[in-house]
């Protein structure tokens, strides 16, 4: 297994992962909290709740297997060569057991908290429940040649695909309500910081080995940060430039006026004019 060949760099690339620990993890709070705060996930998009479990569950998968198992890691130096070093971090393993956790706990609020005319599309159903079927056809077909490092980028292909596509709904549904409201800039915003620091700690990492194979040997770990930040960019336009603040202000007050009767008593009608 390769080693570091500068200290600064070393020193440099655990800076970056960790501060992509500390971002990602940290953007699923303000979601948390303000679903706490108004006891109710209207604005939220479950779909991209339920795709994002998906994902972080195989990015899980990936990250614990290929850090902690000699068998894999064994497997993978003698796919890219024993020079290499593993293209995962300590702070990607911690990541995403704590994004699981924080995932799940966003889908434990939906199911308690007010949800008004909001579900899970079919839709997602669908693709979900095919990847994990997938998934276990794969599993099978690796189990009798024990080709590990092959099932696990699997997994790894399915948290890219899942990372593509989760955000689309939110997306849409942004656009569709022309406003942001219930959904947590402040996650995007932290979400954004750590896809840049992610996609950093690989180039410093390149940097010093002198060779890019991490970025295609761990395709995912690169995807997942060029893409989060496509969407990230896309989600800031949407809050601050084309729906504000005071669009959703708005958005708020046409649905109470909503719930108005459309024809006023009499009675009504004269305690107003008053």
């Amino acid at each position: 297994m390769a080693s570091w060949n500068s200290i600064p760099l070393e020193i440099t690339y655990e800076i970056l992962g960790w501060l992509a620990f500390f971002s990602w993890s940290i953007s699923f709070y303000p979601q948390v909290i303000l679903n706490f705060r108004r006891k109710r996930v209207v604005g939220l998009n479950f779909d991209f709740v339920v795709l994002n479990l998906t994902k972080h569950s195989s990015y899980m998968i990936y990250n614990v297997s290929l850090y902690f198992s000699p068998v894999i890691q064994k497997q993978y130096f003698e796919k890219y060569g024993s020079g290499e070093m593993i293209p995962v971090a300590a702070n990607d393993v911690a990541f995403s057991i704590h994004a699981v956790l924080l995932t799940s706990i966003t889908l434990f609020q939906i199911a308690i908290y007010d949800r008004g005319t909001q579900k899970v599309s079919k839709i997602s159903i669908g693709i979900v429940s095919a990847v994990w079927l997938t998934a276990a056809i794969c599993f099978f077909i690796a189990l009798p040649s024990q080709s590990w490092l092959w099932l696990i980028s699997i997994f790894n292909s399915i948290q890219v695909f899942m990372t593509v596509i989760k955000y689309i709904p939110q997306a849409v549904m942004n656009f569709a309500r022309k406003s942001t409201d219930g959904f947590s800039i402040g996650n995007i915003l932290l979400d954004f910081v750590g896809g840049l620091a992610n996609y950093a700690q690989m180039v410093v990492q390149s940097i010093d080995q002198h060779s890019w194979v991490n970025f295609y040997g761990n395709i995912g770990k690169t995807l997942l940060s060029l893409v989060s930040v496509f969407f990230d960019i896309i989600f800031m336009c949407q809050h601050y430039v084309l729906y504000p603040t005071k669009k959703a202000i708005i958005s708020s007050t046409l649905e109470q006026e909503g719930k108005e009767p459309l024809v006023k008593s009499s009675d009504q009608s004269a305690s107003e004019n008053v």
